[in-house]
């Protein structure tokens, strides 16, 4: 199975992990999050992170999303994983947003890897603009 991970800092993949739950499926197994809450240690979030992911086996894959590169999530994430065995395995980025995790989610059991991530990367940056308003216009604007 190719599982879809998501940690970060506070609340983000929690939260991000509940609205995969609305738009890719219900609760789906093969959708695993943790979180490094305000407070928490590395090595209790370790210990954390371990616990959500004892269900993958060692012939699994992983996507890995994290919230930034370098963060404690993501490295201690990276640890426990390769405490495991399971580093060879894993692709990981940091940055994730919902259209990232949504890619992976979707369309993860469709695609090689090497075109699963390129495709999450290009969605996730396509996804960052910025809306221009014109506060001038008359009309109604379709958003």
């Amino acid at each position: 199975m190719r599982y879809v991970v998501l940690v970060s800092h506070g609340t983000f993949a929690p939260g991000l992990h509940s609205v995969l739950k609305m738009l890719a499926g219900g609760d789906r197994p093969d959708i695993l999050s943790a979180s490094m809450e305000d407070g928490m240690g590395a090595d209790v979030f370790a210990e954390k992170f371990a616990e959500t992911v004892k269900v993958i086996k060692e012939e699994d894959e992983i996507l890995l999303l994290a919230d930034i590169i370098g963060g404690s999530p993501l490295t201690n994430g990276l640890d426990v994983l390769s405490q495991r065995g399971l580093l060879d395995r894993t692709r990981a980025f940091g940055g994730m947003n919902l259209p990232m995790a949504l890619t992976a989610s979707m369309m993860k059991d469709g695609m090689d890897m090497e075109s699963l991530a390129a495709a999450m990367i290009l969605e996730s940056q396509n996804a960052i603009q910025e809306m221009k308003l014109n506060e001038n216009d008359e009309e109604e604007t379709e958003i």
